[in-house]
């Protein structure tokens, strides 16, 4: 299987220092920063970065299980927020997804959507946070 690589450096101290964190295949390389990870500063942040990734990886991991169902997938959106704890935590984090799949039921959807959450390599990396999971399921209204 493949193995993914990102990287870090920090310079300074915890509030003065400044980062720099990169992604090998060159889809994000950019500073990061006290102000940016426990503020409102310019720069990304581990936090988010998680967050990039668990939302990409449900929403591949919904389409794929929908797919496998029979059903064919329109669209798939999924939001993350991660929750950055007092006292340093990570957690808990919130999926909130949007998808449009003609010809499924709603219980069907949420049944797909509820394993979805488990069963996504990254839900199961982070295994040891609350995962919560908010999933919609878009109606296909015709306009007249």
């Amino acid at each position: 299987m493949a193995v993914r690589s990102g990287s870090a450096v920090w310079n300074g101290d915890l509030k003065g220092g400044k980062g720099h964190l990169k992604v090998d295949s060159g889809a994000y390389d950019g500073p990061y920063s006290f102000s940016s990870r426990f503020e409102e500063g310019t720069g990304t942040n581990p936090e988010e970065l998680i967050a990039a990734a668990h939302a990409g990886c449900f929403s591949m991991a919904l389409a794929n299980g929908l797919a496998s169902a029979g059903f064919t997938v329109e669209k798939v959106e999924t939001t993350a927020k991660v929750h950055l704890t007092a006292g340093v935590g990570i957690g808990p984090i919130e999926l909130i997804n949007r998808s449009r799949v003609p010809g499924i039921s709603s219980a069907q959807f949420q049944e797909i959507a509820a394993a979805t959450k488990i069963a996504c390599p990254v839900s199961k990396a982070l295994s040891a946070v609350e995962i919560t999971l908010e999933a919609h399921l878009d109606s296909l209204e015709v306009a007249f």
